[in-house]
């Protein structure tokens, strides 16, 4: 984005003198057309600003306002705009149809090209004028800022904002409200005479009830580009929607008053019944939407916390599923923070990330990279597809990331259980980039992140030392949110890891004050109906419920699902019983939740503790879900539980 020093570039003030000097010739020699009058002549530089009446330009970056440098203009550079078009006498060869107009000016790509065709007009009305402003900002504007701050300097276009700020209470309605939104989008300071007066001119007319439902929204995409937008004039133009008929609204001005309701979220309540109407109104029209529309609502959606319209969500998420590949980075984040917020997931919006993420993943902007990752852990989707995109991107790329998202990357392998055909690289990247900067990570991020690897068998033995080290524990303590439910199992497991799979590792242990008793597993608690099955089948196997026990807290952290003991010679033992007891067989009941979705691929944490229960002596025996779902009696669970447990004996008592 190109910066503009405030110094050089100071804005035309009509309380000096020589503003003042200008100002009066201005007085004099621009007028605007009215009634039947005939324009009069004035120079060869006559101005417009251009009328878009069916899109809107959204500039998503708002940053760093432009000031301009107004300096006195000459007779020459004097511009004749005409107000009322239709009363206008067009002759002498001064006027140009407005089709015309704007058939020639949207064939125009540079700034210099419509600058020298706007040289070449007489005369012109206000909305011309204004398009011819709009098309200045389409050529000059993308998503980093003014590409060209020269513009601003041209002749023309400094004689064309002297006219706008001195006759803007002679303009028309679609005229103000254009050139309003052209110079927003131009990025001019709001606090310039030119603005304020454009701004004041638009809060009267709203006052007084004389806008159209499309000069509403005009004014309302204005003002919400602003930084600082006048929530009064934003919840007059609310009320004023209200009375207007809702259900002639074009998807545009229903999109901008759910862009007006988010900024006035602090008054939901009292637009709840307008919420309503309009989220009714919105169903039927959601597959008119284009890709930005429907980003748009969705997080209009979030933020106006609009949980119970279930079949909206729903329908615009459906939707959403045909447009990843024309979604915008920061449309796609939007869409993917409401698939989480509302809890939804779409396998067809699945497959469309799969096709759209590695074709894109080397021009999206990292942060977008980082949330389809998010998605892709919480909803425990493990696409292949994408991760394994995600994985060459950060073996290319890393130096490039912030240390939060080179967790954002890497944490979601571990989490799902996933490694890579790249997993060489993609660890030896990742331990280059922790040697170089590890002192920048955030405490927590470091953990989660280190926590992650060792879930995939990646142990990160060079960094524990500083993870284990009381300084470093000290720090953890000391940063929101502490050694928290989250962080002390991570270092726990940390530190049983190193204890168990890599026994060679002599530098310094976790002191016993910061483990924890008991492992919890959030992602993965036991499948209570699962469990219940199970244990009936059991049963009806061992004949005694003394056999088996079930929800066993061990003293190596974690919780065994349904622990039987075994004796030398194979027998079932009482569970009560210490002694002679030569094997534990650990019954892992793994329902859905403890998988990927849609997937038999164990999740991270409950991989790890199979593997940690094996280490510390225990038969572990799993008893997946969709291995017993279709079992429909007691005697096939019992048929089922025999073979799988004892798969070489017959009879299992003494």
């Amino acid at each position: 984005m190109a910066l503009i020093s405030r110094k050089t570039f100071q804005f035309y003030s009509s309380s000096t003198p020589a503003s003042r000097s200008v100002l009066m010739t201005l007085s004099k020699r621009l007028s605007f057309i009215k009634g039947q009058q005939k324009p009069q002549c004035c120079s060869s530089v006559a101005m417009r600003m251009l009328c878009v009446k069916d899109k809107s330009q959204y500039m998503f970056c708002r940053k760093n306002h432009i000031q301009l440098r107004m300096q006195s203009l000459s007779v020459k550079e004097t511009v004749r705009l005409c107000g009322d078009t239709e009363n206008c006498t067009k002759s002498d060869n001064m006027w140009m149809d407005e089709q015309l107009f704007f058939k020639r000016l949207n064939n125009l790509c540079t700034s210099e090209e419509i600058f020298y065709f706007l040289s070449s007009l007489e005369v012109m009305s206000d909305t011309m004028a204004a398009g011819a402003l709009q098309r200045i900002s389409e050529v000059e504007v993308d998503d980093s800022g003014l590409k060209n701050p020269g513009v601003l300097e041209n002749e023309v276009f400094r004689a064309l904002c002297l006219q706008f700020e001195f006759e803007s209470s002679k303009l028309s309605n679609t005229g103000l409200l254009n050139a309003l939104q052209a110079l927003v989008m131009l990025r001019i300071d709001p606090q310039s005479t030119l603005m304020a007066s454009l701004l004041s001119e638009s809060e009267e007319r709203l006052g007084k009830a004389q806008l159209t439902v499309e000069n509403l929204c005009a004014l309302g995409e204005s003002l919400l580009e602003l930084e600082s937008p006048s929530c009064a004039m934003l919840e007059q133009i609310v009320n004023h929607m209200q009375e207007k008929d809702i259900e002639k609204w074009s998807p545009r001005e229903i999109v901008m008053v759910y862009k007006i309701l988010q900024v006035t979220a602090r008054k939901r309540k009292q637009y709840q019944n307008l919420l309503n109407r309009l989220n009714s109104v919105t169903l039927p029209a959601v597959s008119q939407l284009s890709p930005n529309f429907a980003s748009v609502i969705l997080n209009s959606l979030v933020v106006l916390c609009q949980t119970q319209t279930v079949a909206l969500v729903t329908a615009l998420c459906k939707h959403s599923a045909k447009q990843v590949p024309y979604f915008t980075d920061y449309e796609l984040v939007n869409v993917l923070d409401a698939f989480l917020y509302f809890g939804h997931r779409e396998q067809i919006f699945t497959e469309a990330l799969e096709m759209h993420v590695p074709q894109s993943i080397l021009t999206m902007h990292p942060q977008t990279v980082c949330k389809v990752m998010q998605y892709c852990c919480k909803k425990a989707i493990l696409s292949k597809p994408i991760f394994d995109a995600v994985a060459e991107s950060f073996i290319s790329s890393a130096d490039r990331l912030t240390t939060d998202q080179i967790a954002e990357y890497i944490i979601p392998f571990g989490t799902l259980n996933y490694l890579p055909p790249s997993a060489s690289s993609l660890f030896r990247r990742l331990e280059t980039v922790l040697h170089t900067r590890l002192s920048h990570f955030q405490p927590h991020t470091l953990v989660n992140l280190l926590h992650s690897c060792v879930l995939i068998q990646r142990y990160p033995l060079n960094f524990l030392p500083k993870i284990f080290s009381p300084y470093f524990l000290q720090k953890l303590q000391a940063q929101p949110p502490g050694l928290n439910g989250v962080v002390t199992p991570q270092l726990t497991q940390l530190f049983l890891t190193v204890t168990l799979e890599c026994p060679f590792y002599e530098g310094p242990k976790l002191l016993p004050k910061y483990q924890v008793k008991a492992l919890p597993m959030p992602h993965s608690s036991c499948d209570v109906h699962l469990l219940k099955r199970v244990k009936t089948g059991l049963l009806y196997l061992l004949k005694k419920r003394i056999y088996f026990a079930s929800e066993v807290s061990t003293p190596y952290f974690y919780v065994v699902d349904i622990e039987i003991k075994l004796d030398e010679e194979g027998f079932v033992l009482p569970v009560a019983q210490r002694e002679e007891v030569h094997k534990r067989i650990a019954l892992c009941v793994d329902g859905q939740n403890r998988f990927c979705a849609n997937s038999h691929n164990l999740l991270g944490e409950e991989a790890i503790k199979q593997r940690h229960l094996q280490l510390l002596g225990y038969e572990v025996v799993q008893i997946p879900y969709f291995e017993i779902e279709s079992l429909e009696n007691c005697r096939k669970m019992a048929e089922y539980l025999h073979k799988k447990i004892f798969p070489h004996t017959y009879g299992l008592g003494r």
